[in-house]
């Protein structure tokens, strides 16, 4: 390869033709951008030395002819040239400023003059140098054809740029707007710059020629246009990769860090609306926060709004990048941040050697770039002692080892610029700036952007020769060319003009004196939402203590089981907690809203799930009550069963014939039957249960009232049956009591089947009396019947009652009058209690008053009806007996 790397070009003039029209066009489009964007960043500095106070006018200036541009020379203007069959031409900012040196009185004659070359940017020039290396030795792409360049460093301004391209465009000597001195010099296309600072200019002023333009740096939103490619994605394209990685960690309260110019003030504002629209919020902003080299470095007052801000862990770096110089205050209110590299920062994280408690554990999002064996061998030959005509070179072993150039002048120029001292060196001192992982594949914005234009040269190979002539119709043929070339399986994305990447994080630290770059994730900005971003936390090393993650939110996140509510007074990141709700959950962190459990669950103690309910019933192995229940219930069944047997057993005995034998027997079959149906009670109620159970008590109990209505009436109609030719004699008989029995019997089970046939009791869930339960109970279907069935047998009890009442005095040999007022009594006042206490309570509390009510009024009926016969029968036999049964008759008729 051979190069020809001069220092300031001699300037001569040449001859050429414009039309009119298209040299008011570019005269009109460079002025445009230099005054909206270059006088922004030109800033005195060196003393009284150097200075940018450099007019748009007095560096183009219309002269005597409208086709020719004078232009300030610079003082070094790192050109970089090779022949070959055709020509890429290339901006590659390695200096970080510029200025114009002083050696006059008019201003336009000043000098430009670069300072601050970055290792890390003198990179992509090696890159680019190492690709067209490539390219000419394999022939496969372009075959019978070499790969020629010309380059400049526009020293990251937009004035340098625009006249570097002019430069390009007209060759050696003046600078004449569409005119070239050289011949066969077959300029395709331009490749760069590295911000969109001087990336936006040159692509209006190329667009006007048609030459092809591809950036490996503009980010800015704004340039996606078809007036130029990128082989990286926009801001609004990469931006999104820092949010997921600020949603990663769980943060939502960061600074933003920009730069005081409009590609900062842009991002600035781009990344501020879409962090908004991600709810996270941003704690500061500040464009002054870095000073530039050519500011002194006081800790300026604006900045104590930001310092006091100390709940910001985590601030985000982003616009055009600028050698920095930091105060002391800011430096350490920086230092316990952890700083995160935007796309346009990412390149010159080489300010963590010079900061290190700062930046060191910094995270950055930029795009994958791989270094090959073969593009490591290809720099090794980077030294001064072999390339003594790289300028650049020179200047970075000048900035980095203090060496001397040899150039006198600018040995003084560097000296009081950079305060230092210079020595001689041996020209292989090992140069910074790759730090990049070894690999088999090569993957750079700059080696793309090569090979992008190689292959849409491709097609125009054999056409070349016919270059001369037709260069207007080959530049718009390879610009269509360049919007359908396929390259690493993708093609350019012809609405925002870009080259689909791969983007990698990287974590920047500190080892042992060595700056280290740890790939610790991956973004793809195109692919599906799942598989956009992955980032291995296990790899990141971060500045905190014990290498905890840092805590980069306003407030305590609020936990599983707890909603935020807002604090008016303060952004929407600041907020505080409050616990759910009765009846809802939340089951993630930071929730807005609490849910509400479904109807069948609740929540659990810590109100971060929904359960399923507690099924509550009367059940028969889980609760006392049933246990209570029923032993009560058999023990009854058990004492009525035996006076049953009694009262078989001793059925000829006057105390059981004296009454209607047969009622007994009904009476004592229902009150067993009765306890019985408890039973139906106990256990998850159904629809066959719930039907059961208030039918079967309601009848059950009506034979039992029914039965003791008609033994009332007999007592009635014995005693006046005693009277001599009294009709009552003829009502004596068995007919009567059967009639009252099976009358009064049938009515209610009358009233039960209508209840069954038109609105049966049914099983209910009941989700809403208890919040933590769900009581699974019947519904007596309709409320209308189920009273009907209780006013029914309170009707049959009161008659009872009151004729019983009424027939307590007259003369009975057993009293059986008396018992029965009694019996009726008890009955009553459970049933009357009953209601009350049954309608106050819900769930297996309301069927235990239920259960309550059937013991009691038939244990009351037992005791107050049978056990004073069972008394007699068993310890008072002799009362027991048909002497006894006279004896007690004569004594009543004789009274």
């Amino acid at each position: 390869m051979t190069e020809d790397v001069d220092q300031g070009r001699s300037q001569q003039k040449m001859p050429g033709l414009l039309p009119q029209r298209q040299t008011g066009i570019l005269l009109a489009v460079t002025k445009q951008f230099l005054s909206q964007r270059g006088l922004a960043n030109a800033k005195p500095f060196l003393e009284s030395r150097l200075t940018t106070n450099v007019d748009v006018h007095s560096i183009i200036s219309d002269r005597s002819s409208a086709c020719h541009i004078q232009l300030v020379p610079a003082y070094e203007d790192y050109e970089y040239v090779q022949d070959g069959d055709i020509i890429i031409g290339g901006l590659f900012s390695v200096n970080y400023l510029m200025g114009s040196l002083a050696v006059s009185e008019m201003a336009h004659q000043h000098p430009l003059v670069c300072m601050v070359p970055l290792s890390q940017l003198y990179r992509n020039l090696q890159i680019f140098l190492f690709t067209i290396d490539q390219l000419n030795k394999d022939q496969s792409l372009l075959p019978n054809l070499t790969v020629g360049y010309h380059i400049y460093d526009p020293c990251a301004h937009p004035m340098k740029a625009i006249r570097n391209v002019l430069q390009m465009l007209s060759g050696p000597g003046a600078t004449v707007p569409n005119y070239s001195c050289k011949r066969n010099w077959r300029l395709t296309g331009f490749i760069g710059d590295q911000s969109s600072t001087t990336t936006l200019p040159i692509a209006e002023l190329l667009a006007v020629h048609k030459y092809p333009l591809i950036s490996y740096g503009a980010t800015l939103s704004s340039s996606s246009s078809p007036r130029f490619l990128r082989t990286i994605q926009n801001d609004g394209e990469t931006f999104p990769g820092l949010i997921k990685l600020l949603k990663y960690f769980g943060w939502n309260w960061v600074g933003i860090i920009g730069t005081n110019d409009e590609s900062g003030e842009r991002e600035a504002s781009l990344l501020k609306r879409i962090l908004k629209q991600h709810d996270i919020c941003v704690g500061f902003e500040a464009t002054e926060t870095f000073t530039t080299l050519d500011k002194k470095t006081p800790d300026d007052p604006m900045n104590d709004g930001i310092l006091r801000k100390l709940s910001v862990q985590v601030a985000i770096v982003c616009g055009t990048y600028q050698e920095l110089v930091l105060g002391t205050k800011i430096r350490k209110f920086l230092e316990g941040m952890t700083i995160i590299w935007a796309p346009s920062w990412a390149p010159h994280i080489v300010l963590l050697k010079k900061y290190p408690k700062v930046f060191n554990g910094s995270l950055s999002l930029e795009p994958r770039s791989w270094v090959t064996t073969e593009y490591q061998h290809f720099i090794d030959g980077f030294y001064p002692l072999k390339r003594p005509k790289d300028l650049l070179l020179q200047s970075l072993w000048m900035v980095n080892f203090h060496c001397l150039s040899g150039n006198r002048e600018k040995d003084k120029l560097y000296k009081a610029f950079y305060k230092i001292s210079l020595r001689n060196c041996t020209g292989l001192e090992s140069i910074p700036g790759t730090w990049n992982i070894i690999s088999d594949e090569m993957f750079d914005p700059v080696y793309d952007a090569v090979w992008l234009m190689a292959k849409a040269l491709n097609p125009l190979n054999l056409s070349i020769n016919d270059w001369y002539g037709n260069e207007a119709s080959y530049r718009n043929q390879l610009r269509r060319n360049l919007k359908r070339v396929v390259y690493r399986g993708h093609s350019v994305n012809n609405e925002a003009g870009e080259l689909i990447t791969k983007y990698s994080f990287y974590n920047n630290i500190i080892s042992n004196g060595r700056l280290l770059r740890v790939p610790v994730g991956v973004f793809r900005p195109y692919s599906s939402e799942n598989n956009r971003t992955f980032v291995n936390l296990s790899l990141i090393t971060w500045k905190t203590i014990n290498n905890e993650i840092p805590k980069a939110w306003c407030t305590e996140s609020c936990l599983p089981g707890s909603r935020k509510i807002q604090n008016r007074r303060k952004t929407l990141c600041c907020y505080g907690c409050l616990p759910c709700s009765e009846g809802e959950i939340s089951n993630r962190t930071d929730s807005e809203n609490c849910m509400k459990c479904p109807d069948h669950q609740w929540p659990n103690d810590n109100k971060t799930e929904c359960k399923s309910k507690r099924v509550d019933f009367l059940s028969y192995t889980e609760d006392k009550i049933s246990a209570i229940v029923i032993a009560g219930s058999v023990f009854f069944v058990i004492v009525t069963g035996f006076i049953l047997g009694i009262f078989v057993l001793y059925r000829k005995t006057p105390i059981i014939k004296a009454n209607n034998r047969n009622l007994s027997y009904v009476l004592l079959i229902s009150i067993m039957l009765s306890f019985l149906c408890v039973f139906l009670f106990l256990g998850r109620p159904v629809d066959g249960t719930c039907m059961l159970r208030q039918i079967s008590t309601g009848i059950l109990l009506s034979i039992s009232v029914s039965s003791l209505l008609a033994k009332t009436i007999m007592v009635y109609i014995a005693f006046k049956a005693t009277k001599p030719g009294s009709v009552w004699r003829t009502w004596t008989g068995v007919k009567v009591p059967n009639y009252v029995l099976l009358t009064c019997s049938s009515v209610q089970v009358v009233i039960c089947m209508c209840w069954v046939t038109l609105s049966p009791p049914f099983q209910e869930v009941d989700t809403q009396t208890y919040n933590d339960k769900v009581m699974v109970q019947c519904n007596e279907g309709s409320n209308l019947w189920f009273s009907s069935v209780l006013g029914y047998m309170g009707i049959l009890a009161t008659v009872s009652f009151i004729l019983a009442f009424l027939a307590r005095k007259l003369p009975d040999t057993f009293n059986e009058a008396k018992y029965i007022t009694f019996s009726m009594l008890v009955f009553c006042s459970v049933w009357i209690a009953m209601i009350p206490a049954y309608l106050s309570t819900r769930g297996k509390y309301m069927v235990a008053v239920e259960i309550f009510a059937i013991l009691t009024s038939n244990a009351g009926l037992l005791g107050c009806i049978f056990l004073p016969k069972c008394y007699i029968i068993l310890f008072k036999p002799e009362l027991n007996t048909r002497k006894h049964l006279l004896e007690t008759k004569n004594t009543m008729s004789h009274h």
